[in-house]
């Protein structure tokens, strides 16, 4: 097997097949399946021995038109969402009007898993369109990322699930231009502008919000979500933001953040061409003390020279996702065809790589495409292909 790496070395692999997410809580962690072989959605994994991760149970879809990838948990209960597949277009149809979809059962599924050999569903809440992409979840709250009826793109809705079987929308948060139904007119074409997901730090939630960028959003009153913070640094930069949120302790007495972009897909080696010379989706450092003047302080990029796969095709480079909690000031990022990447942010102005993995390619596949990870307690970091692999992994911090 071909590996390259630096400070990062495998504990164990497993060839499960493509997801979108893993989330790691206690001994077992929780992978979201994107690929819908034999309409898989969701696995467990028993990864009490790390170097011996072993499969307790497998959840499977209703039907062939959706994924569920991905999967939250809080307690003993586990969220996953419901998606329609994205049709023939892709991402580019983000630029054509939403349409309307005869697609009924996007949303999302709560599972009881307190015996994670049978999990067992206790609601499946419907919202619209093609359903719930990304989220975040507590034991109160659901903060879901969905399309919604009178809507352009995803907007935020809360839901209160301390009784599971009823979840019971609190509030929504959108963009102005979004309510359309409620008289708004959207400045952008299509979908462009839309939450990609939020991540609730206190009382607030740190939002990327794919061409507009990066929001800040006060639930003090969970009722009446306000944005309070804004940073938008689209155009110039071509790709979309994903994932945003804030370091845990200051840094040189400011307040620092992070935010990540999502790589596009090239679909042969011809997009691939057309793109060289353009910025690929990188991870951004912002000092946000002040959350209603956030402004970047560095970019951490990566060098096509550093993955042997960087020009593959199909398929992406850049940067994709990183944990979505920290401890000190590692930031551990995806990088599609890069791999792991662990960026130290100690200092904001000059981020300084400690450590990569880059898988092997999957069977039959072009590039590595590693999509998401996780970190436990113990340190031990957990990574998942968008194809086909997960993998632990033992950083060793030099």
């Amino acid at each position: 097997m071909t590996q390259l790496h630096s400070n990062v070395n495998r504990l164990a692999h497993l060839d499960l097949p493509g997801a979108g997410q893993v989330t790691v809580a206690g001994k077992y962690a929780y992978v979201g399946h994107i690929t819908n072989e034999e309409r898989l959605g969701t696995s467990i994994l028993d990864v009490s021995d790390p170097r011996k991760p072993r499969l307790v149970s497998q959840l499977h879809l209703d039907d062939g038109g959706s994924h569920s990838h991905k999967a939250r948990i809080a307690g003993d209960l586990m969220i996953v969402n419901v998606e329609q597949n994205m049709g023939p277009m892709g991402r580019k149809a983000e630029n054509l009007p939403s349409q309307a979809t005869s697609y009924a059962e996007g949303g999302f599924k709560i599972y009881d898993v307190s015996n994670r050999n049978k999990p067992r569903l206790i609601a499946h809440h419907r919202t619209h369109g093609r359903g719930v992409h990304r989220f975040d979840m507590d034991e109160r709250y659901a903060y879901i990322s969905t399309e919604m009826e009178g809507f352009v793109g995803n907007i935020l809705v809360i839901y209160d699930i301390r009784n599971p079987a009823r979840p019971e929308e609190v509030s929504r948060w959108w963009m102005p231009g979004q309510h359309v139904a409620g008289g708004e007119k959207p400045a952008w074409g299509g979908r462009r502008n839309r939450l990609h997901h939020a991540l609730r730090f206190g009382d607030e939630l740190w939002a990327g919000c794919w061409h507009a960028s990066l929001r800040v959003i006060d639930i003090s009153d969970i009722r009446a979500p306000r944005t309070i913070g804004e940073y938008n640094y689209h155009p110039p930069f071509p790709e979309p933001s994903h994932t945003f949120m804030p370091v845990p302790a200051p840094i040189g007495g400011r307040r620092i953040a992070v935010a990540i972009d999502e790589e596009d897909h090239a679909h042969s080696a011809e997009e691939m061409e057309r793109r060289r010379g353009r910025p690929h989706a990188c991870l951004w450092i912002l000092d946000a003390t002040d959350v209603a003047r956030m402004k970047p302080l560095s970019l951490f990029e990566v060098s096509e020279l550093d993955s042997p796969w960087s020009r593959a095709a199909p398929g992406r480079f850049g940067a994709h996702q990183f944990q979505e909690h920290m401890e000190g000031t590692l930031v551990y990022c995806t990088w599609f065809s890069g791999g792991l990447r662990i960026v130290d942010v100690a200092d904001p102005g000059a981020p300084q790589e400690v450590g990569y993995f880059i898988p092997e390619p999957a069977a039959g596949k072009a590039a590595p495409q590693t999509n998401d990870v996780d970190v436990d307690p113990n340190g031990l970091v957990y990574i998942v292909d968008r194809y086909a692999g997960f993998d632990i992994l033992e950083f060793n911090q030099p």
